[in-house]
């Protein structure tokens, strides 16, 4: 089980932001979406390019590299070229910090 890992505080990451972290080497984005935080692998399961600088299009990440999309809030592969789902994590506010951490293997 990885460790809580803190990405900003509450009010730093305003909505239709992202921050990237690693968490236990995994590289992890994590998004408000309208005041809502939600964190998937920052990785296209198309050919393992990074996500989080695509375009953020309500709660769905555009790959920048091949227009692939994700949902935010699931992970889930929701066009072609990706078929498969990028994993979530889970993401709380503790002492007034965005925190996020790696459950797969729990």
């Amino acid at each position: 089980m990885s460790d809580w890992v803190s990405v900003a505080a509450a009010g730093e990451l305003s909505p239709g932001a992202s921050r990237v972290v690693d968490v236990d080497g995994t590289t992890v984005a994590v998004f408000n979406i309208n005041g809502e935080y939600f964190a998937i692998e920052d990785v296209c399961t198309h050919d393992g390019g990074e996500l989080a600088s695509g375009v953020l299009d309500g709660d769905q990440i555009i790959c920048p590299r091949h227009g692939a999309r994700f949902c935010v809030r699931s992970g889930e592969a929701l066009s072609a070229p990706a078929y498969e789902p990028t994993a979530k994590f889970p993401v709380r506010i503790e002492n007034g910090q965005i925190q996020v951490r790696d459950d797969r293997w729990d």
